[in-house]
């Protein structure tokens, strides 16, 4: 399991060049006009972790295999895409199918790209992005809600539920507050996340800066990451043209590069540790001659329901885990040695897996 994280923002505030520097592709294309992206662009890439490779090192692991992120580059939402304006329903659509949003600001001067609205704004952007969000919800709940009457009178259960949390979200909407703010019991989470709503999906503020700018920000990142934390809400900063320029380069280039712009370490990684944060997500291991691989899961995951990622075998036939912390494994040498220190447990049902464990799955076929 990795997660898709949807690309947005306003036309011509670096998206697409994110998104091409994220993937190492030129299939988004970055262009100075709206709209260049007509389809949403998706890329997969692998999931940065020095961890990983340490594992496979001392295990002579033949392959080793990162889990996986999705970007999905959304074409640039204008005011009025919840109307339909530009190319609105069509990208509003797209989101709904992302675990999470990237808001992709522009935080750089540049007399050369032009600005939709002709000025440099990160916080008014937002605000024109998140209002979209809302009405698209707003305008999804009435419809919806309109189609559930006739079950209403039914008194069916899944329906007066659906009615129920539809409700809570509208309310929350009409304040001029996104439904993420909603306080959702257990027993509804299931459903919730069903609706699908646009405001429910954890935001990330991307702030897109100039070179110069790439370690410390400016005044108008300031403004963006004091706005996410009135919201709780979270930002990277990040120069889209370094990123694209570090894509084209090599491993040991791309280091050097970032020494001397004295960052360290690519945006991506920032970015990826940023989204799972975001997302409460945890990886594991499970480390052999074969190959050593990452598995994400949701923080707070038992060891059935872990090894339900690899295959769902795993999880009906769940035995035990015998189970190695990251930092055991590698303070011992590898498996032999953690067993001899007495450093792997058996692990059951019950376990929370934790992130950094070292896991071998023992299961009923």
């Amino acid at each position: 399991m990795g997660f898709k994280m949807g690309i947005v923002g306003l036309p011509n505030v670096g998206k697409s060049t994110l998104f091409n520097a994220l993937t190492k592709t030129a299939s988004a294309q970055a262009a100075n006009f709206p709209f260049c992206t007509i389809e949403p662009n998706v890329g997969e890439v692998g999931v940065p972790d020095a961890r990983l490779d340490k594992l496979a090192a001392i295990a002579g692991s033949k392959q080793i295999i990162p889990t996986r992120m999705t970007f999905v580059d959304i074409a640039g939402l204008v005011k009025g895409a919840s109307k339909g304006e530009g190319l609105g329903n069509q990208f509003l659509a797209n989101i709904r199918e992302t675990d999470a949003i990237a808001h992709v600001l522009r935080c750089f001067e540049d007399g050369d790209v032009t600005h939709v609205d002709g000025r440099v704004d990160p916080v008014a952007d937002a605000e024109v992005i998140e209002t979209e969000l809302m009405l698209a919800d707003l305008e999804s709940i009435e419809k919806r809600r309109a189609n559930l009457v006739r079950k209403l009178k039914g008194n069916d259960k899944e329906a007066q539920q659906q009615d129920r949390l539809l409700a809570a979200a509208q309310a929350m909407l009409e304040d001029g507050k996104p439904a993420r703010l909603v306080e959702v019991d257990a027993e509804d989470a299931r459903a919730w996340k069903m609706l699908q709503l646009l405001t429910t999906k954890p935001v990330l503020y991307v702030c897109n800066v100039g070179e110069s700018e790439s370690v410390e920000g400016n005044a108008h990142s300031a403004k963006v990451a004091e706005m996410a934390a009135a919201q709780g809400n979270s930002h990277v900063i990040i120069s889209a043209q370094i990123e694209e320029e570090i894509s084209q380069l090599e491993a040991d280039e791309a280091q050097m590069f970032l020494e001397e712009m004295g960052l360290e370490e690519a945006g991506l990684d920032r970015l990826i540790r940023a989204g799972y944060e975001l997302l409460h997500l945890e990886t594991y291991f499970t480390v052999g001659p074969k190959e050593a691989r990452a598995w994400t899961i949701r923080s707070g995951t038992a060891a059935p329901q872990a090894a339900g990622v690899i295959h769902g075998d795993f999880e009906k036939g769940f035995i035990r885990a015998e189970t190695i912390a990251y930092g055991d494994f590698i303070a011992h040498n590898g498996e032999q040695g953690a067993k001899e220190a007495g450093k792997m447990r058996a692990e059951g049902k019950s376990y929370i897996v934790k992130d950094g464990d070292v896991l071998h799955f023992l299961f009923n076929t």
